[in-house]
């Protein structure tokens, strides 16, 4: 599980858990080329056992994938880890020298930082839209009837685009990486900090006090607007009403477990570009206070 250099870019999955593992696993049925990076325990296990799935959508399967501990050099990289790993990663990262990274990262400020640590490196700031549970280190049950990924414009030719519809993975292109990281973050944050807040599921949480509701997506689309992404906190009221009622937050389940948590990297970089941008986060800065007293 020492580091592997490859003639051509391989494609190397950093983070090997419910989202990278099951991309890793898709990619290597469609006979890419493809590494997960893991720490060493989880990559000694996807040695050893493979990566087993349970799609609906996908099929079941076991994938024999090589795992290594450390990014290969030159190789395209999927960043698909939780936003706090990331200082955990990029020493790795800028020393593989990678002629691709497209980040699958929750939040809104970690591109800067790639950059700084990939330099001449394509980067590229991707979503993902998918429900994707790691049952253990080397098995992923996959539970929504799809996975959905939107990349920008500059990454539309990219190998790691390439490879994604090669495996048959629904890619959309969709704008700047600005465009496309906001496209979900203003509807993850409020989901993932009312559901959390009220330790309801989202269909409660938004009934639970119409007030705080309305102030939060008023926060969050007044913050996007002066980013440069004009956003109507009735459309965002809308699009999160149409949500299935059940549907929780990885953010309040990590929370609820006493586990480590996205909340900085989500509530926390809300408050911090508003106030960068001069714009009021008032609701926000109320929840994230009691999230992060919690």
């Amino acid at each position: 599980m020492s580091q592997v250099t490859m003639s051509e870019p391989v494609i190397a999955v950093v983070g090997a858990g419910a989202v990278g593992g099951l991309l890793a696993a898709l990619l290597d049925r469609a006979g890419v080329e493809v590494v997960a990076v893991a720490r060493p325990e989880t990559a000694r296990a996807i040695a050893a056992e493979g990566l087993t799935i349970h799609s609906p959508h996908f099929g079941d399967g076991v994938s024999r994938i090589t795992a290594v501990t450390e990014i290969p050099d030159g190789a395209n990289v999927i960043l698909a880890t939780k936003a706090f790993a990331l200082p955990a990663v990029i020493g790795s990262l800028a020393q593989a020298r990678p002629a691709e990274v497209v980040s699958l990262l929750n939040g809104i400020e970690h591109l800067a930082i790639l950059r700084d640590h990939a330099p001449g490196a394509l980067v590229a700031g991707a979503s993902v839209a998918v429900e994707s549970t790691r049952l253990s280190p080397t098995v992923i049950e996959h539970r929504s009837p799809f996975l959905r990924l939107t990349v920008p414009a500059n990454a539309a030719d990219s190998g790691i685009t390439a490879a994604w519809r090669k495996a048959g993975l629904d890619v959309t292109v969709a704008g700047t990486d600005q465009e496309v990281l906001w496209a979900k973050f203003r509807f993850l944050a409020p989901m993932a900090l009312l559901t959390s807040y009220w330790r309801l599921p989202i269909g409660a949480a938004l009934e639970r006090d119409a007030a705080l509701t309305t102030a939060v997506l008023t926060d969050v689309a007044r913050v996007a607007s002066r980013d440069g992404v004009p956003t109507d906190a009735g459309q965002l009221a809308t699009a999160l009403a149409a949500l299935p009622a059940s549907m929780r937050s990885s953010l309040q389940n990590d929370l609820e477990a006493g586990q480590r948590s996205e909340l900085d990297a989500i509530g926390g970089a809300l408050a911090r570009r508003g106030r960068s941008l001069g714009a009021d986060t008032a609701a926000v800065d109320g929840l994230l206070a009691d999230l992060t007293a919690r």
